[in-house]
């Protein structure tokens, strides 16, 4: 099916046995490393972040190179996303959209609810430029790996981009409704864009992936709230809560990313989702992964939760084989730099009981 993925049924197969939360022999392992005697990297010079962002061809060519000199052991699964930067859609309803070295963000283009419509513009030329990176990469990836969808964030964190962090947390003091109808109203708008890069990515005989090293053959996104970390439990249930909900229950398959010890407040709300398959959970930038998250991570896990884990070294992954059981856990290697070391751990993994 894919020529960088000649195991992708078995491999798929393992994955929907994480999203089920079924009884497996180990966990789904995501694991690739380089492979021997790579082909010269495409590597191209430019002017400034924007051009090297826009570059698409570029990119395509360098997504490419990746994929056929990777080995993909394991669950790991050749997917490329095309990228644009987390605050896309922000940018179609108006916002300022800045490349960066490694992120791209926006600023805030409402400033006044009743006036400011920041709707998302499909003909926006930043939304046209997502369909025709979308579009090569599509041409290069036949036969070969995965296209996924961009990451788009929906919800809070557009409204967040949309007014500003700050602003948006005093307007659901002082602005409760205006902040409900627009809720309401850009998930509309996202709906719509989800629907169509679904739809064309099943056209083209893709699995649903994005950003996150799991893949699905039915419809499936990363629900989020980044912003959430800066309100109480009770204003989060009352303004957010709702459109995760409606995410869960419209994707066949969800993974919540938990963002930051400040989210941790919000967990038991989020684990009442029925519809919710499963977590990601980043404690932060050069914060311990694993140990010490174990009654974080067995909360979900006894809500009947799957969670993908990010063991740092070998002994994040003892830690996680004898405290965890197979079932409902991914597990993400992703610093394994040879063929060698992916065979050691491989080994080690078949000691889960």
């Amino acid at each position: 099916m894919f020529s960088c993925k000649p195991d992708y049924r078995a491999a798929q197969d393992r994955i929907n046995a994480f999203w089920n939360h079924e009884d497996t022999d180990r966990p789904g392992i995501s694991l690739s490393y380089p492979r021997a005697n790579q082909a010269p990297y495409p590597h191209k010079e430019h002017k400034n972040h924007e051009e090297r962002w826009l570059d698409f061809e570029a990119r395509v060519a360098q997504a490419t190179w990746y994929m056929e000199n990777t080995v993909f052991a394991a669950e790991a699964m050749p997917v490329f996303m095309p990228d644009m930067g987390p605050s896309i859609i922000s940018a179609w309803a108006g916002c300022p959209h800045t490349f960066g070295g490694d992120t791209a963000w926006a600023d805030p283009c409402v400033f006044d609810w009743e006036k400011d419509s920041a709707v998302m513009d499909l003909n926006h030329p930043l939304a046209k430029k997502l369909e025709e990176f979308t579009r090569l990469a599509l041409d290069a990836a036949k036969g070969k790996y995965i296209v996924g969808l961009a990451d788009f964030h929906p919800g809070g964190d557009h409204l967040a981009a949309l007014r500003g962090p700050e602003e948006l947390a005093i307007d659901l003091l002082e602005n409760p409704d205006a902040v409900k109808a627009k809720l309401a109203s850009s998930y509309e708008e996202y709906w719509r864009i989800f629907d169509f890069y679904v739809k064309w990515l099943k056209s083209e005989g893709m699995p649903i992936a994005t950003w996150l090293p799991l893949t699905s053959e039915t419809d499936m996104y990363i629900p989020s709230n980044d912003f959430s970390c800066m309100i109480s439990k009770d204003m989060f249930d009352e303004f957010f809560l709702p459109g995760i909900v409606e995410e869960c229950r419209r994707y066949d398959k969800s993974i919540y990313h938990l963002d930051g010890p400040g989210a941790i407040q919000h967990l038991d709300s989020l684990l009442e989702i029925p519809e919710l398959n499963a977590f990601q959970w980043v404690p932060g930038a050069g914060q311990e992964q694993v140990i010490p998250w174990r009654d974080l991570l067995n909360r979900m896990v006894a809500a009947g939760k799957s969670i993908i884990t990010y063991p740092q070294n070998m002994a994040d992954l003892r830690f996680l084989i004898d405290n965890f059981k197979p079932k409902g856990l991914f597990v993400n290697l992703w610093w394994v730099p040879n063929e060698a070391d992916a065979k050691d751990l491989l080994k080690l993994t078949s000691e889960w009981k």
